[in-house]
């Protein structure tokens, strides 16, 4: 089992920066593949970001390529989105999702979910 509890949402203006922490417990966390998906109210989640030391699908969606940057803490079992450059666009509902071993886009691919962080870019 493994639990998540995400954190660092809040309000910034368009061309800001905002970084989210995804903290786990549980056991062999250094061995599952963590994602970051969105969701946007009446849109479906999406997937956003992924890291796994064991490999998988490409580390993220072409809409944040080049401004929002995943990264593993395995010792102090963080994971982070470093968002940078952000546009109204980005505002959604975050979650950090877990999974063994290796990376996926599919958000059905995940057994592990947190409870969320709102990101709000205002213009």
């Amino acid at each position: 089992q493994v639990q998540l509890v995400e954190s660092g949402g809040g309000l910034v203006q368009a061309g800001g920066s905002l970084e989210l922490s995804c903290v786990a417990s549980g056991s062999s966390f250094s061995t599952y593949a963590v994602a970051w998906f969105r969701q946007a109210p009446g849109k479906e989640r999406e997937f956003v970001a992924t890291i796994s030391r064991m490999g998988g699908s490409p580390p993220y969606a072409d809409s944040v390529k080049g401004r929002f940057t995943i990264a593993k803490d395995y010792a102090e079992r963080i994971v982070y989105l470093r968002m940078n450059s952000l546009k109204p666009e980005d505002t959604a509902v975050y979650y950090c999702a877990a999974r063994p071993q290796f990376s996926s886009q599919n958000s059905r691919d995940y057994d592990y979910w947190g409870q969320g962080t709102q990101v709000t870019v205002s213009v």
